[in-house]
Order: structure tokens, then C-alpha cells, then sequence
């Protein structure tokens, strides 16, 4: 059966604890350095924790190393994998082929996107030195992923939600010509969500002050179950510089959306154990986006950017029917609540917000409003909000009838920050009587785990009534409060000689068998120390079999006779140490270029390749007015780049220009 993983992001160690407590069955994290958003580094001490806490559920951790290394930093990186995998991590994600040329703990290893994981070729070299699971380019449509699968068998990894980066992962030199700020090493400015201006050879104004290489976010929650078929097992949520309460409404999302489909099928089924129960309902229109695309799963497509503002839309509301002073009038089928930010596009397509400080609704029926979900019978409204706000709508507002979004539920955001996800994990119970006194043993239910048992010598007294101390027996016994576990079937053995079997269910609707008409007087207080031992042996237990258990990579994989499928490596290869240079030349590689971050350069340089197309956005794509594609310019502040169409290719690339 085919294991499907939600794999949710974390920016520390209370994050990465609600992504597993509301459904993800693994997490990936910084560690204090290598990793591609440098400002969020953790400890291993936390890391450790982390992995205690997953481990329970069978979860996963997975620490991202996934930046270029110098020559001057393997020691220590080298270092910092050991240090990983004696914490108790289960995987590494790693960019720089170095790691696979040192002397590495047996950790498993996972090629990032940064590796540039375009083609069935580049995989399957990657499957056959050693990679446990490559992270796929988030351009491939899903025939691409298709022919990938069908040509390998390492897991699949693939982002399904999140922030976009323009460029293909790993190919992205922007920041580090502008600014010094490589994005393979962890440290992007991210240029590309600036204005920019658009002008064309002669210097023509195209476009001014528009985010012309910013992106939508990434929603492919409709397109799940097609992935699947189509070979990805690991679904990745972006976001390790987001906050706890975007992990934990995503995650609660993606883990529904994933489980329906897992609940009709009989070919897949979860990776982690565990059900968590989230106190809100889940949305990701209410968590940060710039609004939403599925991007190039598809083919090409348009409004896959976002022109206007690399800020926060949030979630479509309604239209706008009237404007008036500090009030506007809203068409909605959505509840809208004092202290909700509200934001619009103004006449220069600037996008603006304001806070509400009062509701007042219309409660007579309108007609349903194009794009407004009435799946859930939602009444469409008159809302009339107004605002303290110093914008003076009356005339910022672009037309009466325009859209308008919430990109602040302020009632929904105090519900996600309550939730504590209560995942728990169903268990067997069986309570016997001992010579000299009592024995708790529980083991996970429907699995073949073995039983874990605690023992407790006390005094044991006959209960007068045996029916009732039995109920007070079964009682205590199903509540487990806010530990980890829940009580399914609960089985109770009493040496009597005598045979006889219970049916009732539980307090908590579990199973109960009772062996026996007698029982014992058992105070609550030893019950409830015998449940406390217990837990603590579960915990150590679930723990060392998931430690013992990780995937554990052949070291001398990478040293097999591959070849690579180039023969030229140009800087585009991010080669910038001996060790990766020596392993691409073992591997057939023979001409290599240092990488950018190593060299200094006035030629002219492509320092990004994009499936995004501006001329294809602004409608003058050469194929669909049949003229060719001459090179348009990007200009601002931080420069002047020349932008060329490789149309045969379906592909933009961001000039440098020679300085001369």
C-alpha cells in the first residue's frame, strides 16, 4: 500500500509541534546554520524535541541543509549531520553534492527543489546515489511528473501550497547581483516581489511600478488525487518563515482534504498515525495569499501572477454596492465581524485597507453573487461596515461594484489560536489482577504493536458490589485526559474461574470485555498512578521503535559508477567547493565552472530562468500576435535587466548585461 505524506513546514519548535498536532506526518526545520532561510535557524536541542514529539505519531522530521557550501564550512556541516542524526532526525535536505563525497552519519538524504529536479535524467541520477526522496521543480505539469515516475522509483516529493518563487529553484541569482544576497545560500532579498518598470528597447515606458515577477500563491488542494496517480507520495506545504497560526490552518486542511481521498481508496494510506481534531474549521483563503494558482500543474495558464501587490489579499468577499464617507456597502454571503481588516484595490491598483469598527446588516434576500460559495446555504447580504480609517474611500475606491477581501477574520483567528489539534492515537487496554496486585497493559489498536505493561504491588480488596466497582473501573480507565492516546476496546481479567463477558460500551463509546463476576475495590488514585506510569512507557516506547526504525542510507551508494547526464557544468551547476567538484568529476562531469557565489563577473549573465512570462501575461505573447519576441527590460532602484524569450522552450530568462 502506498504511503502518502503531508509534509508541513516549521519555523521552530512550537510550530513544528502544531503542524504534527494537527495532521502533518512530517515536518521539515532549519538547523542553527545551512539552511535556505537563514533567519530562521533552531537548535538541536529543539530539534531534539521536536523529533520525541513526532516520533510518537510515527512521524517524521526532516532538517533542511539545503544551502551551498564553502570549502571552509564542510567540517562543520559534516559535523552538523551527525549531530542531526544522533538527535533522532530522520532525513536531511540537502543542495550541495559535497555531503555525498565526506564521511556522513547513515542519515537518509532528500535532493531539494534547489537541485534543479527538472527531468526524469537529473532523478533518476539522483535515485541511483543514494537520494531517498527528490523534492520536483514546481513548474512540472502533471504529464511531466507521469513520465518521471514512470522512469524511476525514489518517492516523490512536491509543493502543494505556498509562496511561489519565480525563478526554477536553485537557478535564481537575482539577489546575490543585486545585493550580495545569494538565494543558495539562504540569505534572498527577493527582488523579484518589488515594482518594477517594464520598457522595451527604445526605452518605451510599458508598464510602471508593477510587481511584474511577483507570483500568486500555490493552492493544488483541488489537484491532489490526481497527483497522486500521477506519482507523488510527499505533499509539501511552503511556509518556513510562516507563522503558527498559517501551519496550523493549512496543515488541518491539506490533512482533510488528503484523508477523503485516503477514506474511498484501498491503494494508499497515511504515514503517521494519529487523528487530530482542530477546534476550527479550516480555510486557507483566511491565511496569508496573494491569492491563489495551481500554477503549471495544467500547462500554461494566465493569472498565475500578482501585478499589484506582493501583500496579502485574503479571502473574496463580495462587490461593492455603495460608498459613502467612511462607509461602504457590501454584497456578501459572508459574515463580517467588528475589528475584520478589509482590503481593495484603489484607482492605481495600490492595494488598501482599513479595519472595521462597526457591522450593520440587511438580512433580505439578494441574488447570489458570481464566485460567492452558497454551498452552505449562506445567505447573501447587505453588510454596511464603516471605519476610523483616514483613507477617504469616496475616492479611492475604483468603482462602485468592484471586489472586495478580508484579510483579517478576527472571530476565526482567536479559534485557530485555541486549537491545540488534539491528535491522538487509538489503544487496547488490558487490567488483570497479579499475585500481589495489579497490571495495565496497552498496546496501539489494529496495529501488531506489542503490549507495554505496568505493574503496581498494593493490597487488593473485594468490592461488596462487584457490578458497580467494575463500571468505576471501566470509567477511569477511558480517560486519558490530554495525553496522546484514547481508548478503544478495554479488556479486564480477574482470576475467579469464572467466565463471563460485558458488551456495554465505555463512557468514551470503547469496547469493554469482563472476564469474571468479581472485582476489587480500586481506589482512583491507583488507577490514575498506573495510567501515568503507563503513558510515560508508551511515550519511551514509540519513541525508541521510530529511532530504531529511520531509513538508513547506503554511504557508498554515491560512489557507484553514474554518470551524470552532462558532460559542462556552467556556473549554473552552483559548484563553489572540492568536494562537490570532485564527486560531479567522478561522475563523469568534465568541465566544471565555479558558481556565482564563488566568482566575481562582469559578462553578461542569465541570472534567472521563469516558466512565468510577462509578455504572455500583458497579452502580447509572440505565438498569439504573431510577431517575434523582442527583449523588454526591467528597470528600477536596484538595476536594469534585459528580459529574453526562449519561445521554443516556453520560458523567460532575467538578463544581466556585460558592464561596460
Amino acid at each position: 500500500m502506498k504511503k502518502i505524506e503531508l509534509l508541513s513546514p516549521a519555523k521552530n519548535l512550537e510550530v513544528g509541534i502544531a503542524a504534527i498536532n494537527h495532521g502533518a506526518d512530517a515536518v521539515y526545520i532549519g538547523g542553527p546554520s545551512f539552511g535556505a532561510r537563514e533567519k530562521v535557524g533552531n537548535s538541536i536541542e529543539d530539534i531534539e524535541t521536536l523529533c520525541r514529539h513526532a516520533a510518537l505519531f510515527d512521524a517524521k522530521v526532516y532538517v533542511t541543509m539545503n544551502t551551498l557550501l564553502f570549502d571552509n564550512e564542510l567540517e562543520d556541516a559534516r559535523k552538523l549531520a551527525y549531530d542531526c542524526w544522533n538527535a533522532g532526525v530522520d532525513a536531511l535536505i540537502v543542495q550541495d553534492m559535497a555531503l555525498l563525497n565526506m564521511d556522513m552519519p547513515p542519515i537518509a538524504l532528500h535532493a531539494s527543489t534547489q537541485c534543479h529536479n527538472i527531468d526524469a535524467e537529473k532523478v533518476k541520477f539522483l535515485e541511483d546515489v543514494g537520494f531517498s526522496q527528490v523534492v520536483l521543480a514546481r513548474e512540472l505539469s502533471i504529464e511531466q511528473i507521469k513520465d518521471i515516475r514512470s522512469k524511476t522509483t525514489v518517492p516523490l516529493e512536491y509543493f502543494v501550497h505556498g509562496a511561489l518563487c519565480v525563478s526554477y529553484s536553485g537557478q535564481c541569482y537575482l539577489s546575490h547581483v543585486i545585493g550580495g544576497r545569494s538565494a543558495n545560500r539562504g540569505a534572498c532579498a527577493q527582488p523579484c516581489r518589488l515594482s518594477w518598470n517594464l520598457e522595451n528597447a527604445e526605452g518605451k515606458r510599458l508598464a510602471t511600478n508593477r510587481h511584474l515577477l511577483s507570483l500568486r500563491d500555490l493552492n493544488n488542494s483541488k489537484n491532489i488525487e490526481e497527483l497522486i496517480d500521477a506519482g507523488i507520495s510527499s505533499f509539501k506545504i511552503e511556509g518556513r518563515l510562516k507563522d503558527i497560526d498559517y501551519v496550523k490552518n493549512v496543515t488541518a486542511f491539506y490533512r482533510k482534504t488528503i484523508d477523503e481521498i485516503i477514506e474511498r481508496r484501498d491503494d494508499i494510506c497515511r504515514s503517521s498515525r494519529g487523528e487530530s481534531n482542530p477546534s476550527f474549521y479550516p480555510n486557507p483563503e483566511k491565511s496569508f495569499s496573494r491569492g491563489f494558482t495551481d500554477y503549471f500543474i495544467h500547462g500554461r495558464q494566465k493569472y498565475i501572477d500578482a501585478p499589484y501587490s506582493p501583500k496579502s489579499m485574503g479571502e473574496y468577499l463580495g462587490t461593492i454596492e455603495k460608498v459613502k464617507n467612511k462607509s461602504v456597502t457590501i454584497r456578501t454571503g459572508k459574515t463580517l465581524h467588528n475589528g475584520d481588516g478589509l482590503c481593495f484595490l484603489d484607482r492605481e491598483n495600490n492595494l488598501l485597507g482599513f479595519n472595521v469598527n462597526d457591522v450593520s446588516r440587511d438580512a433580505s434576500m439578494l441574488p447570489t453573487i458570481k464566485h460567492i460559495d452558497t454551498s452552505k446555504n449562506r445567505q447573501i447580504q447587505r453588510q454596511t461596515v464603516t471605519s476610523n480609517s483616514d483613507i477617504s474611500m469616496a475616492t479611492r475606491f475604483k468603482i462602485e461594484g468592484s471586489k472586495i477581501f478580508r484579510n483579517s477574520d478576527l472571530v476565526w483567528q482567536k479559534e485557530v489560536e485555541k486549537s491545540q489539534g488534539n491528535r491522538k492515537m487509538k489503544i487496547d487496554l488490558i487490567f488483570t489482577d497479579t499475585e500481589d496486585g495489579f497490571a495495565l497493559s496497552a498496546k496501539l489498536h489494529d496495529t501488531d504493536s506489542e503490549y507495554i505493561t505496568t505493574y503496581l504491588s498494593t493490597e487488593k480488596e473485594i468490592a461488596n458490589n462487584a457490578e458497580k466497582a467494575l463500571e468505576n473501573i471501566k470509567s477511569k480507565l477511558s480517560q486519558w485526559g490530554d495525553t496522546e492516546f484514547m481508548v478503544e476496546n478495554i479488556e479486564i481479567f480477574f482470576d475467579n474461574g469464572q467466565q463471563t463477558t460485558d458488551n456495554r460500551l465505555c463512557p468514551q463509546e470503547s469496547h469493554v470485555e469482563t472476564y469474571g463476576r468479581m472485582s476489587y475495590f480500586i481506589r482512583a488514585s491507583v488507577l490514575g498512578e498506573m495510567k501515568k506510569d503507563l503513558v510515560e512507557k508508551l511515550r519511551a516506547y514509540l519513541i525508541e521503535k521510530h529511532r530504531n526504525e529511520r531509513e538508513r542510507r547506503n554511504i557508498t551508494s554515491s560512489q557507484q559508477n553514474v554518470i551524470y547526464p552532462k558532460e559542462h557544468l556552467s556556473y549554473l551547476g552552483n559548484v563553489i567547493n572540492k568536494k562537490a567538484r570532485e564527486f560531479y568529476e567522478f561522475h563523469g562531469v568534465k568541465d566544471i565552472e565555479d558558481g556565482l557565489e564563488k566568482i566575481k563577473s562582469n559578462d553578461e549573465l542569465v541570472v534567472m530562468t521563469t516558466k512565468h512570462c510577462i509578455r504572455y501575461a500583458n497579452n502580447i505573447c509572440s505565438k498569439e500576435i504573431g510577431k517575434p519576441a523582442t527583449s523588454l527590460y526591467l528597470v528600477n532602484d536596484k538595476g536594469r535587466f534585459r528580459l529574453d524569450f526562449d519561445c521554443r522552450n516556453c520560458c523567460m530568462k532575467v538578463i544581466k548585461e556585460k558592464f561596460i
